[in-house]
């Protein structure tokens, strides 16, 4: 009987992890099948024409600048946070509710965060429809992303790491950022990978906060477009599926890349902790 049960098991998860590739596959399959016929120099690199196909560069620069943006005022934050969190906040009621709300925000639909941006960002600190707005938008949102992978990226330091660095005498800042920070870097680059994700993928915020300007823009406070409101515009107002999906192939290649070099740190990183 307990064979049965181990074979049924084994089946289910065999079957689980075929219907996800599948789908994967599928999904990705179709998005090259429609749109790799567009993909060329030309479209990579050059500017944008209403009257036809035109480039994407001007979008590419735009996700861009919300990536590095966001990233620079998130992540010093997010690890900031989760440190004190982790390692100086005495755990009790007031640490529970952070950690709280921290999930819960995690789970806020984007374009309620689109609206707080745009009210407040927006309007409020009169910074307009910009690249600005829209990626302080998304620190917001990539916040609780970086504070929960962080934090569990420190659980997994052993406690003898610790106990050692400070039994030769060192501080406990020393032994933060000599032993612990580096032991759990990996972890946190997880962390930060997944947030990169999370803000190429973003639209509903960005198309709320910085707008639509199909340009390349000329600082950090022009409105702009990125490639997954590209991609969302020219299939509203066009129907153009080839189009949004060469824009797509491209978001996939540079989400790949992102993974693989944050795959290839994190090796280097383990290598360099043994």
């Amino acid at each position: 009987m307990r064979q049965v049960k181990d074979n049924v098991l084994r089946g289910l998860l065999w079957f689980s992890a075929f219907l996800t590739i599948a789908i994967l596959v599928t999904i990705v399959g179709y998005i090259f099948y429609k749109g790799y016929r567009l993909i060329s120099i030309d479209f990579i690199f050059g500017d944008y024409s209403p009257t036809g196909h035109g480039g994407i560069w001007p979008m590419i620069i735009t996700t861009i600048y919300t990536i590095v943006i966001s990233l620079l005022i998130a992540t010093p934050v997010g690890i900031l946070a989760a440190v004190y969190l982790q390692e100086y906040a005495k755990q009790g009621r007031l640490v529970r509710i952070i950690r709280f709300a921290t999930e819960s925000l995690t789970g806020i639909p984007s374009i309620i965060y689109g609206l707080f941006g745009a009210v407040f960002f927006v309007t409020t600190l009169k910074l307009g429809m910009s690249i600005i707005a829209a990626s302080l938008t998304l620190t917001i949102i990539v916040l609780p992303v970086i504070i929960r992978t962080t934090e569990e990226s420190l659980k997994t330091v052993p406690k003898t790491y610790r106990e050692g660095s400070l039994a030769l005498g060192t501080t406990k800042l020393q032994t933060l950022y000599k032993v612990i920070l580096p032991s759990a870097m990996p972890g946190i680059l997880s962390g930060i990978i997944l947030s990169i994700g999370r803000i190429v993928g973003e639209s509903a915020a960005i198309f709320l906060t910085a707008g639509t300007v199909a340009a390349m823009p000329d600082s950090i406070f022009s409105s702009a477009r990125t490639l997954t409101v590209h991609s969302f515009l020219v299939t509203q107002e066009s129907g153009d599926i080839e189009l949004a999906a060469a824009v797509g192939i491209v978001l996939i290649v540079i989400i790949l890349v992102l993974n693989l070099s944050a795959t290839f740190i994190s090796k280097k990183l383990n290598k360099a902790d043994y």
